[in-house]
């Protein structure tokens, strides 16, 4: 039986995703970056939390400060108080998730959870603002989305981590896999070490189980146009102009 589409996943596809809000212009995952977005007519976020020392949920990619702001040292191992006075950019701050629920209200976001300590504050933060239909939660660990949904039950949208796109992509060739129950989209790279991932086979295996196809980072034209042309559902790009360039050219743009 097919699961019914989860209210996440109620706007036409395919979905224009603004991944960490569109990282191109070196001040990803910040306010400045959402909004930027957001001004874009971009409707979907992505991003990525880790918990500091006490607790707070910082939208952020790396474990690290070092790689993108001019502060160094584990966001684990720093209490908020430091981590507020980074600067991505050397000019923008670190948000908190729930400063980014509150300022975009219309915004859905996939949220990348990329550490266990993130997840049960994130379900807490879902819990307390209702925010239940505009986030799908995701990860590389399986474990993590499954505990996920477990946790907090169909209201939670989902997408597979590495072990269910694997059994997806068997099951697409024909290959008995188990699957979690409970996912609602498949969000992978278009290919993973020099192996395809999303073709035509894969694509029909997901739509046939109820599931949309999402896939992550495109940044060039033409291989936007080859991914929409085999009917994925949504893409995920640090080019924001030139996703939405490409499907405004295809009709496409909602």
């Amino acid at each position: 039986m097919k699961p019914s589409r989860h209210p996440y996943l109620d706007h036409a596809t395919p979905i224009a995703f603004a991944h960490r809000g569109g990282a191109a212009d070196g001040v990803e995952n910040t306010a400045a970056a959402f909004r930027r977005a957001a001004a874009a007519g971009y409707r979907y976020f992505e991003t990525d939390v880790h918990t500091t020392a006490d607790g707070r949920l910082v939208a952020f990619h790396d474990p690290t400060l070092d790689r993108v702001t001019d502060a160094t040292g584990r966001i684990s191992a720093l209490p908020w108080s430091e981590v507020r006075r980074a600067r991505v950019g050397g000019t923008e701050p670190l948000p908190l998730f729930e400063e980014l629920l509150e300022e975009f209200p219309e915004a859905r976001w996939n949220v990348d959870v990329k550490a266990e300590p993130a997840l049960e504050p994130l379900l807490e933060l879902i819990r307390r603002t209702g925010a239940w239909d505009r986030i799908c939660v995701g990860s590389f660990s399986e474990a993590r989305v499954a505990r996920a949904h477990r946790l907090a039950g169909p209201r939670l949208a989902t997408s597979y981590g590495v072990r269910g796109v694997l059994g997806l992509r068997l099951r697409s060739y024909g290959i008995p896999a188990a699957l979690r129950s409970g996912a609602v989209c498949a969000q992978v790279p278009e290919r993973q070490g020099g192996i395809p991932v999303v073709d035509a086979r894969f694509v029909r295996t997901a739509h046939a189980l109820g599931l949309q196809v999402h896939v992550w980072t495109v940044n060039e034209p033409g291989r936007m146009a080859a991914l929409l042309d085999l009917g994925v559902d949504g893409i995920m790009t640090d080019h924001i102009e030139t996703l939405r360039t490409v499907l405004s050219e295809r009709g496409a743009w909602a």
